[in-house]
């Protein structure tokens, strides 16, 4: 169980440890406050000096939008522009004390990070809980040779200790350690390395991997041409266009206002299209690496040993071209995450059915995702799905569990037995009087799959069989 957010005690000392060194270690890093390296625990570390002004710079953005086009209508540029001056350096401030307070360090398995202005409080981040490790590279952190950390874990709902900002090299070698440490624990007559206090981050040179698949920026610019918000464009832009026509005024707040409307309409394809430009796959020994992302740059990697599910998923647009997409469930990603974009669990942005086949058998050895069958529910479900009753689907493989269902987007979830974590019965009221069943097979990522409309009987040796396959794969592990 992950420790509470309460300063943590310190590491146990070794008696033949050899006395620190009184001239504080050579970091490039200026030691955290109260920090003194003592024994073989590692100093804490602050983050890059530039992160208040890149934290700084994000605050300004923010104001300029929070303050909006009818203010600067009001109180004029001049006016304008000194409130968002004043808020952006009061929030600059503000950074620097949380920079000054912020710091972070390796304790046996732990990331412990602090952090606070008034209260302040440690959290204590079991590594042998951690689900992936992200190095996001926002534009101005390219710009500035800076990267951000992010860390998913299991349970968690919401990214662990997102540190902002480290330099790229320092973040790659924390993300090399973090996996590194999160493996297997050491045997328990063998003492695990303890880093030297005035060490300095080293990074090792990382294999590239055996490369996957790589999506084409063509692919994916049509994939976004062909969703319901491009063919529903010419009428937004007829809405704006006949607004901006009636207001009789060609002023700047009506030109900014009819150019707010259009992104508005084309928000969420261009950021996917931002988001999965030059995405890349590739795959190590044990692990999958994700790269992708245009104005924002992520470098994923992702255990596959922590892969819950993977989801296929058909549009209705695609269908004409052979498309689908893939994403992976891990435990520690919130499902219920409200922006999608920051959900980076994205196995296939885009790709036809040849390559699907691929990528899933790299991710689930043995697995054919064409030869998966599912069985229709009985007829008298019709009752409770008119239109969709043969979209929904579900069967038993020899290692996983497959769902299916959706009429206009058609998905497939597939669920390996060994990361079933439970199986559940449910029933409403409508189907307790057409003797039909949903059965429930639930993973660490809360996700899981579901088998809809099952016959009663049916729905009770499903549940009956996936626990017991569910326990055999649990056991042969």
């Amino acid at each position: 169980m992950p420790r509470p957010a309460t300063d943590a005690p310190p590491a146990p000392q070794d008696d033949h440890a050899p006395p620190p060194p009184h001239d504080g270690p050579p970091s490039d890093a200026p030691p955290a406050p109260h920090d003194h390296p003592v024994g073989g625990v590692e100093p804490r570390r602050r983050l890059h000096p530039l992160s208040p002004a890149l934290h700084g710079a994000k605050s300004l953005v923010v104001v300029v939008a929070g303050l909006s086009w009818s203010t600067l209508s009001r109180v004029g540029f001049g006016w304008f522009a000194a409130m968002a001056t004043v808020l952006a350096l009061g929030a600059t401030v503000l950074a620097v004390v949380s920079w000054y307070n912020t710091g972070y360090h390796v304790v046996g398995r732990e990331l412990r990070v602090y952090e606070g202005l008034l209260w302040r409080r440690t959290r204590a981040i079991p590594l042998e809980r951690l689900q992936a490790v992200e190095v996001v590279r926002p534009l101005l952190a390219q710009l500035t040779g800076l990267a951000e950390l992010r860390l998913e874990v299991v349970g968690g709902g919401k990214t662990e200790a997102p540190l902002a900002y480290l330099g790229v090299a320092e973040a790659a070698a924390l993300r090399q350690r973090l996996l590194a440490l999160a493996g297997p624990a050491p045997h328990p007559g063998t003492a695990a390395p303890q880093p030297s206090p005035s060490a300095e981050p080293t990074v090792a040179p990382v294999p590239p991997g055996r490369a996957l698949h790589a999506v084409a920026n063509r692919d994916l610019l049509v994939s976004q041409l062909l969703t319901p918000q491009a063919f529903l464009l010419p009428f937004g832009v007829a809405f704006v266009v006949a607004q901006f026509l009636s207001e009789g005024s060609w002023s700047f707040i009506a030109v900014a206002s009819t150019i707010t409307a259009m992104a508005g309409v084309l928000l969420q394809p261009i950021r996917r299209v931002l988001d999965d430009w030059n995405f890349r796959l590739a795959r190590d020994e044990g692990t999958l690496r994700v790269r992708n992302g245009l104005l924002e740059t992520r470098a994923q990697t992702v255990p596959l040993n922590r892969v819950q599910t993977v989801g296929v998923t058909w549009p209705l647009l695609w269908r004409a071209k052979g498309w689908l997409r893939l994403r992976l469930e891990v435990a520690g990603y919130s499902g219920g995450e409200a922006d999608d974009r920051n959900r980076p669990d994205r196995l296939l942005p885009v790709g036809d059915q040849e390559t699907g086949e691929r990528i899933v058998a790299e991710v689930l050895p043995g697995v054919r995702l064409s030869g998966l069958a599912t069985g229709l529910p009985p007829a008298r479900a019709r009752w409770l799905r008119p239109l969709g009753w043969r979209a929904v689907g579900a069967g038993l493989d020899e290692r996983v569990f497959a769902a299916r269902s959706g009429l206009l987007t058609r998905q497939l979830t597939v669920v390996p037995y060994a990361r079933i974590q439970s199986v559940r019965v449910t029933q409403g009221p409508a189907q307790r009087r057409l003797r039909l069943a949903t059965v429930h097979a639930d993973t660490a990522g809360g996700a899981g799959a579901a088998a809809l409309d099952r016959d009663l009987d049916e729905a009770w040796w499903l549940a009956a069989e996936l626990t017991a396959r569910a326990h055999a794969a649990h056991r042969a592990r």
